[in-house]
């Protein structure tokens, strides 16, 4: 059922708007006796479940047990990051999910319907898996909060994604991500209706409906001085919700070029962009507007790591960021990334299939360990002087010394892509 519905490409809602919609919603609902909001992480600041995730709290008060963040495979939250994130959100309610240990699996998609719907590209089941809090804690309602984007495994992000991955297993994100990644990047991004989304979708049908899980999901883009600015407001229990909040998002963040760009720079927010596993949005969600022999530079101070986890930090350094045909092979011979296939498939997306450079200026990465990973190295103070944030806008900029770069305040928000690349 859809509860609510609203935006438009010239919307601006308000944080007052916001939570007037989330309580209509709520007030729709009916008395609850124990609820759980799932939000995103601060790898999403940017989504608006902050402050409808504290809005939540406002109105169910003591009825709000718990707060499970769906980190997936990302650190624990901090408590600072926590109350930037939440505001006055009592820490006290948070959880934190282990992908590793405490799931419950719900079923399993048969590969033979894996094998048909990526078009042979993968042959294995895939398990729907969460975190067991939302099985075994007894709840009246499950509240996931989140963001509709174009996004690089299953097409556009959230919706049964925030649950299924979000608060899912390793093998279920292992498999899923590389699904996305063998069936190829660019048949995905920008796309409501993708394989992973086919397997997220099988899950909800088939083993997911005795859960009382309720969607509320944001559109964010900017405004005309190049401010956030929430375009839509989608509330629901089944997929219609998301579509609807999936078709805006194709025109609030999706951009499609005339031409394809010779040089993109593209800046990582410090407080939101920490590790390659995020920051490599700037690889992928400009891919497909990058000419042949183009260059990515990525101005990444707050970059200190490669993976959101020790373990897929290692594999990251291990093997490097190559073409898709290496990858594939390399998961041939090598047990370690069998055993890890949502890392082989970020070493696909972080990659250029040798299409054009990249070049990282990273602020706690060193030289060696970034040519180390196969990415070009410059540093961050003189890149950051010549191409300065401050007074860059987004799109089309004009350097002093003639230069024209195509610039990108956060990757997060969008997708770029030449007219004769989308395929």
């Amino acid at each position: 059922m859809l509860y609510y519905s609203r935006g438009s490409v010239d919307a601006n809602l308000t944080k007052e708007e916001l939570r007037t919609g989330l309580y209509e919603v709520l007030d729709k609902l009916g008395s609850r006796k124990k609820v759980i909001a799932v939000p995103p992480d601060i790898t999403r600041f940017h989504s608006f479940a902050g402050p409808l995730t504290e809005y939540t709290w406002e109105y169910y008060k003591e009825k709000l047990t718990d707060i499970l963040p769906a980190i997936g495979t990302h650190y624990p939250m901090t408590e600072k990051e926590i109350e930037t994130m939440y505001g006055k959100t009592p820490k006290s309610l948070f959880r934190v999910h282990d992908w590793r240990t405490g799931l419950s699996t719900l079923g399993e998609v048969p590969s033979d319907y894996v094998k048909e719907i990526s078009g042979n590209a993968v042959d294995y089941p895939i398990p729907i898996q969460v975190d067991k809090l939302l099985v075994e804690g007894d709840y009246d309602l499950i509240l996931s909060i989140g963001q509709v984007v174009p996004h690089e495994v299953i097409g556009m992000a959230n919706h049964n994604k925030n649950i299924f991955i979000g608060t899912g297993g390793s093998e279920g994100i292992n498999k899923s991500h590389f699904l996305g990644a063998a069936y190829g990047m660019e048949k995905i991004m920008g796309r409501a209706d993708t394989p992973v989304k086919r397997v997220l979708n099988y899950g909800s049908d088939h083993f997911a409906n005795h859960l009382p899980i309720v969607y509320v999901l944001t559109v964010v883009g900017k405004d005309d001085k190049g401010n956030l600015a929430v375009k839509g407001l989608f509330a629901g229990d089944d997929i219609e919700c998301f579509n609807l909040a999936a078709k805006l998002s194709l025109e609030v963040n999706f951009v499609m070029l005339d031409k394809p760009l010779k040089k993109v720079v593209v800046y990582l927010d410090p407080s939101e962009f920490k590790t390659t596993w995020l920051g490599n949005k700037s690889v992928y969600r400009t891919r497909m507007a990058i000419d042949d022999g183009g260059e990515l530079l990525v101005l990444a101070p707050g970059l200190k790591n490669f993976g959101e986890d020790k373990g897929i930090d290692k594999l990251i350094r291990k093997y490097g960021y190559v073409n898709t045909p290496k990858i594939l092979k390399l998961v041939k011979e090598n047990e370690d990334l069998q055993n890890s296939l949502s890392a082989a498939a970020h070493l696909i997306h972080g990659s250029s299939e040798e299409r054009f450079s990249i070049t990282y200026c990273p602020g706690g990465i060193t030289k060696e360990e970034m040519e180390g990973v196969n990415f070009n190295y410059a540093g961050l103070n003189q890149m950051i002087k010549k191409y300065d944030p401050e007074k860059l806008k987004d799109g089309i900029n004009i350097m002093p010394d003639g230069e024209e770069i195509f610039y990108i305040s956060n990757p997060a928000l969008g997708l770029w892509a030449f007219k004769g690349r989308f395929v």
